[in-house]
């Protein structure tokens, strides 16, 4: 274990020998022991303020009436001056326990003593002569408690009291023995001696005790730090060096961190060792040329990391340490301790990465995007250049996690991680976001073009297909492109405007990109507005139901209606289904709108003839609810409606999410004895499949293949043969949608249509008049 020597002091205070302080002391005690000192004077320096102006004041009332009031003004003004002087330096001083100050410093405060004492002194010297006895007498007693709250006030800086006391009395016995007056010039002088003695011996408590005190708190320390390299499971170790910052006595500890033997450290700079091989060069860490700032400074050093090489391999060093000085203030070098952080370094990088890393890919996270989109964005802003953020969302995505599981699923975004990463320049960044969302920032942007190009190949690179665990995968993706400073001028802006061009491109089918433009804000606002209304539409009664004629295609008889939803808005006016649906399905709103729809069909239709059945659409978000089939059974026993005279309208997209239970629940429904009807067949995802896994009572043949076959287009014409050959062979009926002309009527009764429904028979109708023309159908029967 290596012990540390005091160094002996190269001169000792004068007071060091009358307080019995000796030379073994801390080096740099007696700079504490005067910091202590000054920071106790600073603590009364008002209150001796105070007394100065008090007596001064006294004095002034005393001798008006026996003195000028000129030359008791030139007085006052001289001793406020130097009071106030003083009391302003002692409060600007250093109000820190604990610091150092050196010989220098003592002499401000006993220079002031001794020039408020020469002023004090006049009033003996000038105005004693000529004052009464009474007068002589009070002014003496304001010099006497003058001096006695000095000796209070300045106790801890005993060379200024005794300068001030002793000048102010020896002034004022010269005068008492010039006036024959010896026996009170004596008694001034006792009383002055007493003050002088007792300020010396409270003086000398005081230092002894800061000196007991910094004593104890450094020996404290350095047995810390002993017993820490002594301690053979502590990491820390010692170190010194002299004034020219090299090794002193290196303890085996430091030496063994070092991979060197101790005599191989001693006398050798501490700068040379912590450098290595970069010592020569000059190729040296940032942090070892801020370590050598502050030793050629002679700063303190607080928990400084830096890197150190030892046998090779770059360890992480924590290095703490104080300058040592003498009693004169003398610098002697530094002493400190160090220790080796380089595992909890790995572990703090370790966690630091955790926080900004994805752990399934790797790539930055949510965090690390946003700040370097940011840091992006400020350096476009400074440059006056441009920069870009695409978002990413993959298409079919959930179909992996759904039909093979999330494990296939996660090693599926890591080969698109993968993808994205062989894409990108030097200056863009790629990260996830989380779950299926990436996004790219783009530092440089000042060629659209290029943008362009990157975003198409991001869409063609993560389309290709994927093999994960034997299996073969297709995805896509959409993207979504903002640019700075057009779209934003700071990154939550961004953020916001590649969110919403993102949206336009899921909305218009996935598979594409899409530029911010100013009316996708618009566009957002007004979804935000209109979903906030939907929300309170079914309780302010603003939503109803009009019916749309479906007749027999060969007698023109009417067969049933359609439900179709509409929404009156007090403010808004009348809502497009196709705008306001939507909505409701992403917002969730769809399940109590459509259960409010089939209840109210269920209800109308319970009073219609018993041959005219009602058609519902049915919303696939409301077919991955299993409480659906429920909802459908209680419509129709609260209404009474027979379960044969309701359809439900599905579209195709109904059967793209595998595993929702989408097709148990129409399966359920038909148990009931409720139709199910195709809408739109052929305009989507078309799949005989369909048709053989569910039993559809009917197919509706969408209006653009009616308007395209009456425009004479044979692939329509054949369609809809084929459409109907195949429905009449599976025991279903074919609506025709949208007939509008004469022309569209025969033509699809020459194909075979069974049913049709367009403005040709008939437009939407409100429920009254949908019952009336329901009950002349009845009455038509009838006659």
């Amino acid at each position: 274990m290596t012990t540390f020597s005091a160094s002996p002091l190269a001169h000792q205070p004068p007071l060091a020998a009358l307080f019995g302080l000796s030379n073994g002391d801390d080096p740099d005690l007696w700079g504490r022991i005067r910091a202590a000192q000054l920071l106790a004077a600073r603590q009364q320096a008002l209150l001796l303020l105070a007394a100065n102006l008090t007596g001064a004041a006294l004095v002034v009332m005393v001798l008006n009436a026996c003195v000028a009031v000129s030359w008791l003004a030139v007085w006052a003004i001289g001793v406020g001056v130097l009071a106030v002087g003083g009391a302003v330096r002692r409060l600007r001083s250093p109000a820190q326990v604990g610091g150092y100050a050196d010989l220098a410093a003592m002499h401000a405060p006993v220079v002031e003593s001794a020039a408020l004492a020469l002023v004090w002194s006049v009033v003996p010297v000038l105005f004693g002569p000529y004052l009464h006895v009474t007068t002589a007498l009070a002014m003496h007693i304001v010099l006497a408690v003058l001096m006695a709250a000095y000796a209070m006030a300045m106790v801890s800086v005993p060379l200024a009291t005794i300068a001030f006391i002793g000048t102010t009395t020896l002034a004022a016995a010269i005068i008492l023995f010039i006036t024959g007056h010896a026996a009170v010039a004596v008694a001034d002088l006792l009383f002055a001696a007493l003050l002088c003695l007792s300020t010396f011996d409270r003086a000398r408590a005081l230092a002894m005790l800061h000196a007991a005190g910094v004593t104890l708190a450094e020996r404290d320390g350095t047995i810390g730090l002993l017993l820490r390299d002594f301690d053979e499971t502590s990491p820390d170790w010692l170190w010194q060096t002299d004034a020219s910052r090299r090794i002193v006595e290196p303890s085996a500890r430091f030496a063994a961190a070092c991979g060197v033997e101790r005599d191989q450290l001693a006398g050798r700079p501490l700068l040379e060792v912590l450098a290595g091989a970069g010592w020569d060069s000059g190729q040296v860490a940032p942090v070892l040329r801020e370590l050598a700032t502050r030793l050629r400074n002679r700063e303190a050093i607080r928990d400084l990391n830096l890197p150190v090489a030892v046998h090779g391999e770059q360890r992480w060093w924590r290095i703490a340490a104080s300058p040592r000085r003498d009693a004169d203030g003398h610098f002697g070098g530094f002493r400190g301790v160090a220790s080796d952080v380089t595992e909890e370094r790995a572990s703090a990088e370790k966690i630091a990465r955790l926080a900004r890393f994805d752990t399934l890919t790797g790539l930055p996270n949510r965090l690390s995007v946003n700040e370097a989109l940011a840091d992006a964005v400020a350096t476009a802003e400074r440059e006056r250049a441009r920069c870009a953020l695409m978002m990413i969302d993959l298409d079919r995505f959930k179909a992996v996690n759904d039909t093979l599981g999330h494990p296939v699923g996660d090693r599926l975004l890591g080969k698109v991680s993968e993808r994205l990463a062989t894409l990108l320049a030097d200056r863009e960044i790629v990260g996830r976001l989380g779950g299926d969302e990436f996004a790219v920032v783009v530092r440089d942007a000042s060629d659209p073009r290029r943008v362009e190009r990157l975003a198409r190949a991001i869409i063609e690179t993560l389309s290709r297909p994927y093999e994960v665990d034997q299996h073969t995968l297709y995805i896509g993706a959409s993207v979504g492109v903002a640019t700075s400073p057009r779209d934003g001028r700071s990154a939550e802006t961004l953020i916001r405007s590649a969110d919403l061009a993102l949206y336009r491109s899921k909305d218009q089918g996935g598979g594409v990109f899409h530029a911010y433009e100013p009316q996708l804000h618009a566009q957002a606002e007004e979804r935000r507005v209109l979903e906030m209304a939907l929300r309170q539409a079914l309780a302010n009664e603003e939503l109803s139901l009009d019916y749309q004629p479906v007749v027999d295609a060969t007698s023109g008889a009417l067969r049933g209606f359609e439900a179709l939803l509409r929404w009156r808005h007090p403010g808004f006016g009348l809502i497009p289904p196709s705008k306001f649906i939507p909505i409701a399905e992403e917002a969730r709103l769809i399940a109590p709108i459509g259960e409010w729809v089939v209840r109210t069909a269920c209800a109308e239709a319970a009073g219609w003839p018993d041959n005219v059945h009602v058609a519902v659409n049915v919303s696939p978000e409301q077919l991955h609810n299993p409480q659906f089939v429920t909802i459908v059974a209680e419509a129709l026993a609260d209404s009474g409606l027979p379960a044969r005279r309701l359809a439900l309208e599905v579209t195709e997209s109904v059967f793209l999410r595998e595993g929702t239970g989408a097709t148990r629940v129409l399966s359920e429904i038909l148990a009931l004895g409720v139709g199910l009807s195709l809408d739109d067949f052929g305009t989507g995802y078309s799949s005989l499949g369909y048709l053989s896994s569910t039993r559809f009572s009917s197919i509706k043949i969408d209006r653009s293949f009616v308007q395209t076959a009456a425009a004479g287009r044979a692939e329509a014409i054949a369609i809809i043969r084929a459409v109907v050959a195949m429905a009449d062979s599976l025991d279903m009926t074919t609506t025709a949608e949208g007939v509008e002309t004469e022309a569209e009527l025969r033509l699809v009764q020459d194909l075979g249509c069974r049913s049709i429904q367009g403005y040709y028979f008939g437009r939407p109708l409100p429920v009254v008049e949908a019952r009336a023309l329901a009950m002349r159908e009845l009455q038509t029967h009838a006659a």
